[in-house]
């Protein structure tokens, strides 16, 4: 069982990405009793994914290190993981969540030390590198994860490989009896911060995702640049596992397309004029980057960011939504098909990989929450109804980039305070 105790002074956080734990710290750090569910085993959703933050390059530990100190010293912050909120009833100030609570199999005792991951011989695929390559089914989430407490696969449960993972724990800390549960917290304000999930690229026909090994997302390759992702930090092709110099980066792939997605997704051309640098990096003067784009979004301090990449002799700039890509068999080489605006001549220009600038949409579509909200025509929340106490935090709200879902986190925490306020006033 979970413990929690909540009130209708107390503020539900759905969702454990930055804007989640944004909301849930500010909140507490105000004196507020907090509850934060994550569906996931883990916080720090997408974030916590990336390999570096634009523009000044530095890796997400350095922000998030310092959230997990924050959250860790605030008695007032409860966290649940594998925590899926499935009903939201009642009204502003007094709410009645409904969480399912899936089993992770490990209790508190759990000292990440990685025994029962050597016991076991399953193996599952990796959300953690989206899918490209295997990992244990007795698994830490990643490095950073929060809470630092191993989790066993669905899969393996009533296996030997289970049985294994018991027998090799010293702590007791594997419980295979643990079993889904289902808690009602009384709440009296709710801040909906479930963030985004990439587009799914494969409907983007002309591109070819779900037929070219050789054309991946930039979610992915923002993995395959890590040196803790699935080829180490070697870009290399999927195809054959080439090394792959030449690289074309796609821009509004599947963004800004009456077929697709209508919203600008804002951070695809940051994330694009970013990678570039990881095959600088990577392969010096011999690489090549270019960047096919309808026009380039670096706004604020950005476009400084971007002065620099378009001063990098490596970095090719074409003014062209790219048509379709084609695929040389006997090569695996991707090739890119369109118009270049900027002269109207037709190219067909080869590359060793296609790195699609894929598009953000809300991870949960706001008509499928189960709350009274109003959402746009992209699946976003666009507002509360009047007298609501139920607020939409990051790119649950729209498609932002981490700095904006901060803000707009610290925001929704504001207007979750004044509620709670209110109701602790009309007990008094």
């Amino acid at each position: 069982m979970t413990g929690v105790v909540a009130t209708n002074q107390t503020i539900l956080v759905v969702g454990g990405g930055i804007s989640g734990i944004t909301a849930a710290l500010e909140a507490a750090e105000c004196g507020k009793d907090v509850v934060l569910a994550e569906k996931s085993p883990t916080l720090g959703g997408r974030t916590t994914l990336l390999y570096r933050y634009f523009p000044k390059l530095c890796h997400p530990t350095c922000g998030f290190e310092i959230n997990l100190r924050r959250l860790k010293a605030n008695s007032r912050l409860k966290v649940l993981t594998l925590a899926e909120v499935v009903k939201i009833s009642g009204s502003r100030g007094d709410y009645t969540a409904t969480i399912k609570i899936s089993p992770r199999y490990v209790n508190e005792n759990c000292t990440a030390c990685g025994a029962c991951a050597e016991a076991v011989q399953a193996t599952v695929e990796n959300p953690f590198n989206y899918n490209l390559n295997q990992m244990k089914a007795a698994y830490l989430p990643h490095a950073m994860a929060y809470p630092q407490r191993y989790v066993l696969h669905p899969s393996i449960i009533g296996t030997p490989d289970a049985e294994k993972a018991k027998a090799a724990c010293k702590y007791d800390a594997i419980d295979l009896t643990m079993q889904e549960e289902t808690i009602e917290l009384k709440v009296g304000a709710v801040i909906w911060a479930t963030g985004w999930q990439p587009y799914d690229a494969a409907r983007i026909q002309p591109y070819g995702y779900d037929r070219f090994a050789n054309v991946i997302t930039s979610v992915e390759f923002e993995r395959i640049a890590d040196p803790h992702g699935p080829t180490g930090g070697r870009i290399l092709r999927p195809s054959d596992g080439k090394e792959a110099k030449d690289i074309a980066f796609i821009q509004c792939a599947g963004s800004r397309d009456e077929n697709h997605l209508r919203h600008c997704s804002r951070i695809c051309c940051m994330a694009s004029l970013k990678q570039t640098s990881y095959v600088r990096e990577a392969w010096g003067d011999q690489g090549r980057s270019t960047i096919y784009y309808i026009d380039i979004r670096a706004i604020d301090r950005f476009e400084d960011f971007y002065a620099r990449v378009r001063a990098d002799a490596t970095v090719k700039f074409v003014k062209s939504k790219v048509a379709r890509i084609t695929e040389d068999q006997k090569t695996g080489d991707v090739i890119l098909h369109g118009v270049d605006t900027e002269g109207y001549h037709r190219y067909e220009t080869r590359h060793d990989l296609a790195v699609l600038a894929i598009g953000m949409e809300p991870s949960v579509n706001a008509a499928d929450i189960p709350a009274e909200i109003i959402a746009d025509s992209s699946g976003f929340i666009e507002s509360s109804p009047e007298g609501s106490g139920l607020f939409g935090a990051g790119c649950a709200t729209n498609a932002l980039d981490v700095n904006r879902s901060v803000q707009s986190a610290t925001a929704a925490a504001l207007r979750a305070i004044q509620v709670v306020n209110k109701v602790a006033r009309a007990e008094t």
